[in-house]
């Protein structure tokens, strides 16, 4: 399988929840890139990335070398869902599942099953890795922050994050406190002088 998200970070924190389970060999890694690799399954993460119903799906379900699309978030509301089985993704996962959740539906993705959640309206912080996590950010105010540093107006973040406007307004100011910030101009300094750099990655198995 083959991971994607726009932040090493992230793709290297789920591959580590991954790396246990004897079913499943990771064989690319893609930080804001395609992933290339013939694959059974891409996992696509969803911090910072689109969600179900946008273009970046399409283009990972109609890739002839990708087997099927696992959507990981922490946005599983029922519209979500329900965007997600129009477009053809086969698996969906939130990130209040456990690792062993994860894994399984992994298998029964590869098995042929299609794999959805009950649909909730809200899911909080996750185990696996984000940037900003080691100076107290939560997941959610992490990704806004990172949505801030690549230059989205706060209508961009709830659209891009699935949020209301009022929310990303919470999280931005429960965040800047925590970061010591005032303006967006300097979270967004604060971001890139913290991780928050996009760099394109891409890493595949040699075995």
């Amino acid at each position: 399988m083959s991971i994607v998200n726009d932040y090493e970070v992230v793709v290297r924190g789920v591959a580590g929840m991954l790396a246990d389970a004897p079913q499943i060999r990771v064989v690319e890694i893609a930080v804001d890139l395609p992933p290339t690799q013939p694959v059974d399954i891409v996992l696509y993460d969803t911090f910072s990335n689109t969600q179900a119903g946008e273009k970046d799906v399409d283009e990972l379900v109609a890739k002839p070398h990708v087997g099927h699309v696992v959507i990981y978030s922490w946005n599983a509301q029922a519209g979500l869902l329900a965007k997600a089985k129009a477009q053809g993704v086969d698996g969906y996962v939130s990130k209040a599942a456990s690792a062993q959740e994860l894994v399984d539906t992994l298998v029964r993705v590869h098995a042929g099953d299609r794999v959805f959640p009950e649909a909730v309206d809200r899911v909080d912080d996750h185990t696996t890795s984000y940037p900003g996590a080691e100076y107290g950010l939560t997941s959610r105010e992490s990704e806004v922050i990172a949505l801030i540093a690549q230059g989205l107006s706060n209508d961009e973040i709830a659209k891009r994050a699935y949020l209301s406007i009022n929310s990303v307004k919470s999280y931005i100011r429960t965040a800047y406190r925590k970061i010591g910030v005032q303006r967006r101009s300097q979270a967004v300094l604060w971001a890139l002088e913290h991780g928050f750099v996009r760099r394109p990655v891409r890493e595949v198995a040699r075995d």
